[in-house]
């Protein structure tokens, strides 16, 4: 297939080489064009605008830090004019409907340009492992049109199709609130267990042991404990972003936000304190900070679990 790739960061770098060596005709381009040296050698072509990008293609899939960049990469770039009637706009950034919504009005509906969302997660080592888990929203014609692509970058088993278009930016901001907030109420847990002189491998265990037992406190929260690895893949600036995208979901639906809202201001203030490019999970520094010591774990990883019950 004949593909556009535009924005080559931490994650899309990953997802463009996939496409690549799946065989797939790639063209890319990115603001910084030494982001594409490794996929021009692996033989992608390059485009020095968004709308050169789009040119030509059957699909372009954007890869982008926010709704206002897509907006402009898509209309002020030129991209969405470029594209011709029946290709198909695949978003996979963290956006919003109404972003996606406005490109399709300004542009891609009179052109008879189709369109999926489909954001992904699974951090940058799932992008350079080609393990994403992909949630998609448009058609099932479009969809199952995209399967091998999406298969060639995700885990097959995870890249699933939500619903029509706008629910993938949906899911995808509603797993990041709640990562988020699995992340700010662990670190506040262990910041008191820590104070009570509860030891932290035993505190863990016996969470993992309970009803209280989760996918972040098993494995997540491990790239701090035992590494120190606060995750500088993903920048504090765009943790931020997301939550303020989810917020505004939330508001945009007259749901409630208050629990949502308090963790997006605990993490502007971790972004505040500890810069931009900060790692995702530095807000854990915060609760560190009260407690007086860093959340670390002696031992090998596999010894955190049950072992720990038994110390």
């Amino acid at each position: 297939m004949r593909i556009g790739f535009i924005g080559l960061g931490n994650m899309g770098r990953h997802m463009a080489r996939h496409l690549i060596r799946a065989g797939h005709l790639v063209t890319v381009h990115d603001s910084r064009p030494e982001a594409a040296a490794e996929h021009l050698a692996l033989g992608a072509r390059w485009a020095a605008t968004p709308a050169a990008c789009a040119q030509g293609t059957e699909m372009l899939i954007t890869m982008l830090p926010g709704p206002r960049v897509v907006e402009e990469v898509l209309l002020h770039g030129g991209a969405a004019s470029a594209l011709t009637p029946g290709a198909l706009w695949t978003d996979m950034s963290t956006s919003t409907p109404a972003a996606a919504e406005r490109v399709a009005a300004e542009v891609l509906d009179a052109r008879g340009v189709r369109r999926l969302d489909a954001p992904v997660s699974g951090m940058a080592r799932g992008a350079d492992a080609g393990t994403l888990q992909i949630f998609a929203g448009g058609t099932d014609d479009d969809f199952r049109a995209s399967l091998a692509v999406f298969e060639a970058m995700g885990d097959p088993e995870k890249v699933l199709h939500v619903g029509p278009p706008g629910t993938g930016y949906t899911v995808k901001l509603m797993i990041n609130l709640l990562w988020f907030s699995h992340l700010v109420v662990t670190s506040e847990v262990l910041a008191m267990g820590a104070k009570a002189g509860v030891d932290l491998g035993v505190l863990r265990g016996s969470l993992l042991a309970s009803p209280a037992a989760s996918h972040f406190l098993e494995n997540d929260i491990m790239s701090v404990l035992a590494d120190g690895d606060y995750d500088d893949s993903f920048a504090m600036a765009l943790a931020c972003k997301d939550l303020g995208l989810a917020v505004d979901v939330g508001r945009d639906l007259g749901v409630a936000t208050e629990l949502s809202a308090l963790v997006e201001q605990i993490y502007r203030r971790s972004k505040a304190e500890h810069g931009d490019l900060a790692g995702e999970m530095s807000p854990v520094r915060l609760y560190e900070a009260l407690a007086g010591r860093e959340f670390r774990l002696p031992g090998p990883a596999t010894a955190f679990g049950d072992a720990a019950l038994t110390a």
